[in-house]
C-alpha cells in the first residue's frame, strides 16, 4: 500500500465513522498532509465510486464530505426503511427505551453507565424510529445532549403520560427472593473433623501402631 492509498483509505474511515460531514481541513490535520491534498483524494473518491455504480456517494455538503446513499438507490431505500418501522425492537433497544423513559432527561453516557455497554447505535435507531428524541443539553462540562421519550411511545404501549408508566418497585423482587438467590450462591459449608488419635492416625498412614507397654 502506498502513502497515497493509505490516505485514500484513512479518509473513507474518517468519513464513514462521523454522523456529520467531515471538513477538508480536520482532515488535513488529523492526516497531516494540506488541505489541497485532502480535497483532491476526496474528488477522485467520489468519481471512482460514480464509475463503479456504487450504492452510494460522496459529497460535500455544509461545509465537509459524507457519504450517502445514491439517488437511483432511493426506492429500494424507501422500501427498507418503511418495512424497518414495522420489525420489532431488540432486546437491547428495548432495555434502552426503558432507561430513557424512566430516567429522562438522560444522555448517552449515562445510559452507557447503566446498561455496561455503548448505546450509539441502538439511540440512533429509537430516534429513526421515532421514540425518543433530543430534549436539550446537559448543563455540565461537555453539553451533553439529553434524550426523553416521545408522544409516539405512549401511543405505542398504550399510556396516556408518562405519570402511567409502572413502578419500578413493581419490577424489584422481594427481600426474601434476593435472599434465597443469594444463599443458592453461596458454597455449602463443610465441617471435616480431623481423627487426631492415634489409632485414626494408624488407619490413614496403613500402618499398625506398636503395641501399648
Amino acid at each position: 500500500m502506498t502513502i497515497t492509498d493509505e490516505y485514500r483509505s484513512a479518509i473513507e474511515a474518517i468519513i464513514l465513522v462521523s454522523d456529520n460531514p467531515v471538513g477538508s481541513n480536520v482532515m488535513a490535520q488529523l492526516l497531516e498532509i494540506p488541505k489541497k491534498k485532502v480535497e483532491e483524494i476526496c474528488i477522485q473518491l467520489a468519481g471512482e465510486y460514480e464509475a463503479e455504480g456504487r450504492g452510494f456517494i460522496l459529497v460535500n455538503v455544509a461545509g465537509g464530505y459524507r457519504f450517502q446513499t445514491h439517488p437511483d438507490a432511493a426506492p429500494y431505500v424507501e422500501r427498507f426503511v418503511i418495512e424497518g418501522q414495522n420489525t420489532r425492537l431488540s432486546a437491547a433497544a428495548l432495555e434502552t427505551l426503558a432507561i430513557i423513559a424512566y430516567k429522562q432527561p438522560i444522555s448517552r453516557m449515562q445510559i452507557s453507565a447503566i446498561r455496561g455497554v455503548d448505546v450509539d447505535t441502538v439511540v440512533r435507531t429509537l430516534q429513526q424510529r421515532g421514540y425518543v428524541y433530543e430534549v436539550g443539553r446537559d448543563v455540565g462540562p461537555g453539553s451533553a445532549v439529553l434524550f426523553g421519550t416521545t408522544s409516539l411511545f405512549l401511543e405505542r404501549i398504550g399510556l396516556h403520560s408518562l405519570n402511567d408508566l409502572p413502578p419500578l418497585a413493581d419490577f424489584v423482587p422481594g427481600a426474601d427472593v434476593v435472599e434465597a438467590l443469594e444463599s443458592g450462591l453461596r458454597p455449602e459449608e463443610t465441617n471435616i473433623q480431623m481423627d487426631i488419635s492415634a489409632e485414626g492416625l494408624s488407619r490413614q498412614s496403613g500402618k499398625d501402631m506398636p503395641p501399648a507397654t
